[in-house]
């Protein structure tokens, strides 16, 4: 990432109230560009109002087409994959 050029990898996005849920349900996107993917951070509200994070890797392939990768993370589940995404990154910064 390049620093000190007011330059930032992450993009986000919140769907206005009233102009309905955005697409499939999405209320908040961020994205984070890297050279080789693409990493979406989309909050989504299903049909009973719940809300859940979904974390979709998106990398182009030697066919010119886009593989997608996701993760689902419910809001009740939040807390535990934080602290275990928080203890792997402490790791590998670690190392």
């Amino acid at each position: 990432m390049r620093r000190g050029t007011g330059y930032s990898p992450f993009r986000h996005k919140i769907v206005p109230e009233g102009t309905g849920m955005g697409t499939r349900g999405e209320v908040f996107s961020s994205k984070a560009n890297t050279a080789k993917r693409t990493y979406f951070f989309n909050v989504k509200e299903n049909r009973t109002g719940d809300l859940f994070l979904n974390i979709v890797e998106s990398k182009k392939s030697e066919e010119d087409r886009f593989e997608r990768r996701s993760v689902i993370v419910f809001k009740e589940d939040l807390a535990s994959f934080l602290a275990a995404l928080e203890t792997a990154v402490a790791f590998i910064e670690g190392r």
